[in-house]
Order: C-alpha cells, then structure tokens, then sequence
C-alpha cells in the first residue's frame, strides 16, 4: 500500500471500522439486484420485482438521513444496532414472503420497512473525519480509500449475488447481503473507541443538515449524477443484449467501476491543492462531457474503453465532495450531511433508471444513453448555478472564520478554526 494509505492507517483502529465498513457495505450493492433476481426467478414478473426494488430504494432514500440525523444526536452503537435489527427483519420478511408466494403487497410492505437500513459509507466516513480532524491531507487520502471501497462493492457485489441467486436458490443473494450487513455494522458500533462523540438536541441548533445552502447545492446536483449512473446500467445491459452478450454487460459495467476506482486511488495520493469547489465543479464538468463518447460507440469493446475513461472522473470528485460537507455542515449534522448526499444520488439513480428504461423500449439501446448526456448537463448547470455558495468567501486579514450555517471556509483553515467552524 503506497506511503499515504499506509500513513492514515497508522491511526488506532482505522483497519478495524473500515474493515467492518466494507462489509456493511455490500449489502447496498447486493441487495437491489439481488431483490430483482430473485422476485423474477420466482414469479417470472420483471415489473413486480423492479417495482419492488424501487420501494426499496426510495424508502432507504427517505428513511437514511433521519437515521443518520439520530446517530449524530445519540451516537452510532445507540442508533445503528435497533436500526439494523429492524431492516434485518423487514429483508427477512420479504424473502419468505417471496418463497411462500404471500399476496404481492406484502413485499412492498417488507420493502418498505427495509429501507430504514443505516447508511454504513457515512458511518465510516464520520470516524475518519473524527480521526483526522484539523489535518486535510490525510482526510483527503481516507476519503479516496473509501471511495474505492465503493467501487470495490460495486464491482463485486451484483457478481456475487446475482451469481448466487441464479446458481443456488432464488433468495440466497439477498440472504447473503443481509448476513453481511449485520455482521458489518455489529462489528463496527463494536468498536467505540474510533465513534464519533454525538451531539446533543441542545447542539442541534440550525435543525437538518439540508438547511445549509452549500448542502442543498450538492445533493440536486447528485440527484443528477445518480441519474448518469442509473441510465448507465439499465442502457449497458440493454446494449449488451442487442449486440448479442448480454451477460457482458455485468463486465463491462465493471470496468467502468475500475475506472473510478484507479482515479480514486491516484487521487488519494495527490497533494491537495486549489479551491475545493473549482476542483468539485470541473469534476462534475468532466463526468458531464464524459457521456459524449457514450452517443458514439457502435460496439461493445469500445463501450468498454468509454466507460473506463468515464468512470475517471467519479471518484475524485466524490472525494472532493465529501471534503465540501465537512465544510459546509456542522460537526453535530456531519453524518446526516453526508447521507443526505447519498440519498441524492439514491433517488436520482431511481429517475435515471426509470427514464432510460422508457427510451430503451421506444427507441432502442443506442438512444438510451442520451438519457446520461442529459443528465450530466443538468448536472453541470446546477453545479454552475450553485458554485457562488460553494465558494470560499473572501475574508480580511484577522477575521474570524464564518460560521457553517452562514458561509463556506477557505481551504487552508488551521486546526483551531476548523474546530470553531464545525463544532
């Protein structure tokens, strides 16, 4: 492991809550698919098992941030454990309610009870940030590694239960993220050294972390980005299928998570440097100009190589997002902040999907991708228009940084004004 990853994981449990972040984790990327596997194995109804992932996913969307927003107030070992317990029984529910062919409302009743599964990326992500407060590079290189982390996920886990529900036994996908959820967050509020302190009702004084107006900016323009990502997977696979392979799709799909997840790694090893909105907005530009290419493939080996480079762009500017939430949200909101976020990105691969599916089924596969150029550019405008609230105000010499409800911070903030601006 280069020198920089080596160094933040020098920190006394870091190995330990990532570890067990990573396997909390899976279950976002396995259970989906997973839920779509195995309801059209069983009852042969594609529209009733995509109209109950999409429960699913809209109902973890909704409940996440409330989730996140008590784990700030009443800490992570408090929140996450009933929390999981809860969703451990409605993915249960679900699965025999599946197997034993209940009336179809009962699994969108499961579905929807399930989605109050805890955001575990924010959870991790919050302990690094507890750690390597006051210290941006090393923040910066642990929010690279997590962000592989996803990708990671992303490659292996709808292999992995995908693979398992269509070679074992319909339920065994889903079966699998659930076991690995538990496991995961059990052993992460385990560990109470490296838990972020909560915060008081008292300290709550702004309400929702959504009331930050940089925050606002960057969860519409990851509405969009989850868009790109969701017409992505739904045109890929749809593509793959009239160039004859439809199981290509899955590869192809992860080598556009390998894109992400080698910038993300060389990110994480570069110094920071610039304003950290500038470096978030050309990001979310190039992520934006990177759908082009999608307009022109002709077949699947190209498609391949476009989606690599595409996925270059991920990563980095996750990272960078990730930095601008620390900024932007109070330390006592921080974890529901950065779940906000993901719910922005959960909700737009939701619309995303939706409408590439629409277009795919009235025009065809080469048509489904302007469903992502038209996102990337909705996205790159919302971040244009948003950028004067990202930006760092200028200050004069001897002020005192601004509040993280009233205005965003310079970059090169010291330590003692960082604990200042997000306590």
């Amino acid at each position: 492991m280069p020198s920089p990853y080596r160094k933040i994981f020098a920190a006394h449990g870091a190995r330990n809550f990532s570890a067990a972040g990573f396997l909390g984790r899976m279950t976002l990327s396995m259970t989906g698919i997973g839920v779509v596997t195995m309801i059209s194995q069983i009852t042969g109804r594609y529209g009733l098992a995509g109209a109950v992932a999409a429960t699913l996913a809209l109902s973890a969307a909704a409940i996440g941030p409330q989730i996140s927003r008590l784990v700030d107030r009443h800490g992570q070992r408090r929140v996450l454990r009933p929390a999981t317990v809860v969703s451990a029984l409605a993915v249960a529910g679900l699965l025999v309610s599946a197997n034993q062919r209940w009336p179809d409302w009962t699994l969108f009743a499961f579905a929807a009870v399930a989605g109050c599964v805890p955001s575990v990326g924010s959870m991790v992500r919050s302990r690094w940030a507890e750690i390597y407060r006051g210290s941006p590079q090393e923040l910066h290189t642990a929010y690279a590694f997590e962000s592989v982390v996803d990708e990671v996920c992303f490659i292996f886990g709808p292999i992995l239960s995908i693979g398992l529900s269509t070679t074992w036994f319909p339920e065994a996908g889903p079966l699998l993220a659930l076991v690995f959820l538990v496991t995961g967050v059990f052993w992460l509020t385990a560990q109470r050294a490296t838990e972020p302190r909560p915060h008081p009702r008292e300290h709550h004084t702004a309400g929702s972390a959504l009331r930050s107006r940089g925050l606002q900016v960057l969860v519409a323009t990851f509405v969009a980005t989850g868009a790109i990502f969701g017409a992505v997977d739904v045109v890929t696979v749809a593509f793959a299928e009239e160039e004859g392979s439809k199981g290509a799709a899955s590869v192809v799909l992860a080598i556009y998570a390998l894109g992400s997840c080698t910038a993300g790694l060389v990110y994480g090893l570069l110094p920071l440097s610039g304003s950290a909105p500038r470096r978030w907005l050309l990001g979310v530009c190039v992520m934006a100009a990177s759908m082009i290419p999608l307009q022109l493939v002709g077949n699947l080996p190209l498609l391949a190589v476009a989606l690599f480079v595409a996925g270059l762009s991920v990563a980095p500017t996750m990272v960078t997002t990730m930095g601008l939430i620390e900024q932007h949200v109070p330390r006592a909101n921080l974890t529901e902040g950065m779940t906000w976020v993901s719910t922005g990105l959960a909700v737009g691969v939701a619309l995303g999907s939706s409408a590439a599916g629409v277009v795919v089924d009235r025009a065809g596969a080469d048509a489904g991708y302007a469903v992502a150029g038209v996102a990337g550019v909705v996205a790159a405008v919302v971040a244009f228009l948003g950028y004067r609230r990202l930006r760092p105000a200028a200050e004069p010499a001897g002020a005192a940084p601004p509040e993280a409800t009233g205005g965003p911070e310079t970059d090169d903030r010291t330590e003692d004004h960082t604990r200042q601006h997000l306590a």
